[in-house]
This record gives structure tokens, sequence and C-alpha cells, in this order.
């Protein structure tokens, strides 16, 4: 007998009858009068809504499907037909599939989840070693977008003086990009057997992910001018080479806030003030959804040093292969085949626990 129970394995609460309030709400709103007065907000609000709807719908067709199928196993045992309880049991795996779907969608229910991520990595203790580790990230977090389907465009980087990324920003574009990596954000340890070590002595080394939504003006209140201080300066690369002659790097610095933003990967000095402008909003969000928090680890986790002791995972590749979550304590012992993107066991692992 199909158990109905069974399809919703991951205990994740969909809150339909709220939902369905909340699709009630909306509704007043959109027929208000000067609803469209201010396009950018009712086009948000008529989105949400579209996908509220569209998260109810799903769920309510799956429940009737479901009930169809289990009176057509039913008939199908009752009169000893094979060939009926065959017929339900490949309808309940295709349920189960758009089931698994839904869940995972129920997985993003934070008003940014389902924004494109802008990620930055930092090498930390380790040095030339860190460095690699980082374009290993980097290569990492790369092929899980691009088996996402997602677009990726580096918006900022730094090589490192003889190998590897001191620290490199990228924007990651596609539905519910930062849902999927906000459980990111943290320090990642490595252990290895260094490629940079004549000795071949075993070497651990530390990078920190920071993962921000990227967000627009009118999601922030609005910018004074003279709040902005803007420098530039020459764009320089590995080893103090300068990628230019001229003075197209730009360092914003937010003078309420004192976050400062340098962007230099653009050729062009506006089109770097165009990125360091998108990433400041990120961290003015960032700043102002952490205020709103009673703790800071609710939105990104403790601050701690990029070293020993706070790592969140550990990616191991010597003297055997595994990499560990410490938070979700899933592993994986294919090492090679997470850092060709295969990030989903941890991602899932981390948002499950963050739902129940």
């Amino acid at each position: 007998m199909i158990c109905k129970i069974s399809f919703w394995k991951w205990g994740i609460p969909f809150d339909i009858a709220g939902k369905e309030e909340k699709i009630g709400l909306l509704e007043k709103k959109s027929a208000q009068p000067g609803f469209w007065d201010d396009p950018a907000a009712a086009q948000g609000l008529m989105q949400e809504l579209t996908e509220v709807r569209d998260v109810v719908a799903g769920y309510r067709n799956v429940e009737r499907e479901l009930e169809e199928v289990l009176i057509l196993a039913q008939l199908g045992m009752e009169e000893g037909d094979e060939g009926t309880v065959a017929e339900a049991a490949a309808l309940s795996r295709d349920l189960r599939g758009q089931v698994e779907k839904m869940e995972i969608l129920a997985l993003f229910p934070g008003k940014y989840d389902g924004h494109n991520a802008i990620l930055t990595l930092h090498a930390g203790a380790g040095g030339t070693e860190a460095q690699d580790w980082v374009e290993m990230l980097l290569r990492m977090y790369t092929r899980w977008a691009e088996a996402k389907d997602y677009g990726v465009e580096i918006l900022d980087m730094l090589p490192g003086e003889e190998a590897g990324v001191k620290w490199v920003t990228l924007l990651i574009a596609g539905k519910n990009a930062y849902g999927h990596l906000k459980g990111e954000m943290g320090v990642h340890r490595m252990v290895r057997i260094s490629p940079f070590d004549s000795s071949g002595r075993r070497h651990t080394s530390f990078a920190a992910v920071e993962v921000m939504p990227e967000v627009q003006e009118q999601d922030l209140p609005e910018i004074d001018p003279q709040d902005l201080r803007v420098d530039t300066f020459r764009a320089s690369g590995a080893g103090g080479q300068h990628v230019n002659k001229t003075d197209s790097a730009v360092r914003l610095t937010h003078l309420p806030t004192g976050i400062v933003v340098t962007c230099q990967g653009e050729r062009s000095q506006h089109s770097n003030r165009l990125t360091a402008m998108k990433i400041l909003l990120a961290k003015l969000w960032e700043q102002r959804q952490r205020a709103r928090e009673e703790k800071l680890d609710e939105l990104r986790g403790e601050q701690r040093e990029i070293a020993w002791g706070s790592q969140i995972r550990s990616y191991v590749f010597h003297p055997y292969k595994l990499v560990k979550d410490h938070r979700t304590e899933v592993e994986v012992g294919n090492a090679e085949g997470v850092m060709d993107g295969n990030l989903d066991p941890f991602i899932y692992a981390y948002l499950r626990r963050k739902a129940n």
C-alpha cells in the first residue's frame, strides 16, 4: 500500500493555510487605488503573489493526484490486478519527484532567498597555500553554479603573488541562488600535501566565504552622495604589475558605516564604480538585516578568525579523503566530486536543519 505520509520525507512545514491567508492579503493590496503608482513595488508584490499561488496550487494538485493514486492502488490490490498496481506505483514515483521539488522550494522562505548571490572568497592563514585554496574554491562554486544553469560573473579579483587568488568576488545569477548559498558563509579548511612544499609535508589552509544577496537601491534607504567618498587609483595585479596605467580602480567608502569596497577588476573606472556600488549595496543590506536580528549567527554565522577551530567545513585530501560539514555532520568521501561542484548534500542538509 502506498503511504501518503512517506511523500513528505523531510518533514518541512509548508504552512498552506498561512500561504492561502497571505494570498488574500496580497490580493487586497493589489486591488487598492494607486497600487501601480510605484511600478517597482507593485511588480515585486505581484511576483510574490504569483510565487505563493504556485506553491499552494502545486500542493493542492499533488494532494488530489495522490488520493487518486491511493484509490487506484487499492482497487488493483482488491481485484488482484498486478497491472493496475504497477500503474499506481509508477504514478506514485512521478508524484514523489514533484513533492521533492516542492520540498526544495520550501527551503527558501526568506524574502531575498530568490535573489542572485554575491560571493566573496578571502585567503586566510596559510600564505600561498591558502591563496591556492581560494582558487580551488572559486572553481568549485563555479562548477556548482554551472550545473544549476546559473550565470557566473567575476566582479573583482586580486591574484596571489606566486599562485592562486588572494580574494575574489563573484556574482552567481539565478533563481534562489542566494537561498542555496547563504549557508556557505563561514571558514572552509583544507588539509593536503602541499605542491608548494618541496619537502612534501602536509599543510592546513583556510579561506573565508562571505555570501550576500544582490539587492537593488529600492531595497534600501536612499544613499546620500555626501555619505560616499570615492577614491581612484591604479589597478595592480600579481607581483605589483599594473593592469593599466590609468586610475581605473575605485574605492568606495560609506562614511556613516565605515564600509569600504574596492573594485579593480574592470578596465574602466566607470565599470569599476558600478560594480563597487553593487557590492556596497549588498553590504549595506547585510548590515541592516544584521541589526534587526537578535543573534548575528542567524544571518551570517559567528564572526571568527580565519584559522584553526573556526571552520564550518573541512576538506581533507591527506592522509584520507573526506569532506565534512561540522554543523550538520554530513560527510562525503568523494572529495574530488565535491571539488567538481557536488555541494548539494551539504547545502540541502543545512537548509533542512534550519527549516525544521
